[in-house]
């Protein structure tokens, strides 16, 4: 087992052991929500979405289990995580690590994400100058990036990369071999991987199993090792493959 999805079980069991026991001033049923410009020192719900508005200050963790996050705006946050929903994070948001179990995961344009994003079934996407201290990482859907910046690893098992429009990624690529006890006949699929025009990987692209990787001829790559080699990337010119 990977330590990706190690640490992604560790991360849902304290996550649904939560959820049991919801924190005071929690709902079960309901949504929350917290008005643009507001204050709260954290958030829970187990059937039900947490919004927050613009502007608004959390100093504690927003956590569901059967729900969406949402976050507006200039909005300043710390760690955000639901089980059955997806993440989204408008443009200019300050957070820290943010996690899904099933569902997508999205941040705007110039969002800072001060620790690591997680998701196991579901897409990540970074928007223009937004930044990840950490890791990034999923085990299913396109991971994609544009004109943004990760500070650690990048890691999938069946799903696509795109480094696109001077994207940055300042640790390794890393695409996991799949294991028997999941993904079915994905786990015969090849990632489709894709270094874009001024995009930059400074560690290598690290693969345990094939997949149809192409960079272009202005990225700038640190070495592709495992089961395949720089050799048996595409090199394109223009803005796609």
């Amino acid at each position: 087992m990977t330590k990706m999805i190690t640490k992604s079980a560790l991360t849902i069991g304290l996550l649904v052991m939560l959820m049991a026991v919801p924190a005071f001033g929690g709902s079960i049923n309901k949504s929350v929500k917290i008005a643009a410009g507001g204050e709260s020192s954290g958030e829970s719900s187990v059937n039900g979405s947490i919004t927050i508005g613009e502007n608004a200050v959390v100093t504690g963790d927003l956590d569901t289990v059967n729900g969406s996050i949402r976050v507006d705006s200039g909005a300043k946050i710390e760690s955000a995580g639901t089980v059955n929903g997806g993440v989204r994070i408008a443009g200019n948001v300050k957070s820290e690590s943010l996690t899904t179990v099933n569902g997508s995961i999205k941040v705007g344009e110039s969002s800072e994400v001060d620790g690591d994003i997680e998701t196991v079934n579901g897409k990540i996407s970074l928007g223009k100058g937004a930044t990840v201290s950490d890791n990034l990482g999923n085990i299913n859907g396109k991971i994609g990036l544009t004109s943004a910046e990760v500070g650690g690893d990048i890691s999938t098992v069946t799903g696509d990369i795109d480094l696109a429009e001077g994207s940055v990624v300042k640790g390794n690529i890393k695409v996991e071999k799949p294991s028997n006890w999941s993904f079915g006949k994905r786990k015969n699929r090849k990632p489709r991987i894709v270094i874009g025009p001024g995009s930059s990987v400074a560690g290598i692209i690290d693969l345990e199993h094939k997949v149809d990787l192409f960079i272009s001829e202005t990225a700038r790559v640190g070495g592709v090792e495992g089961v395949m080699t720089m050799a048996d990337a595409v090199r394109f010119s223009g803005n796609t493959p």
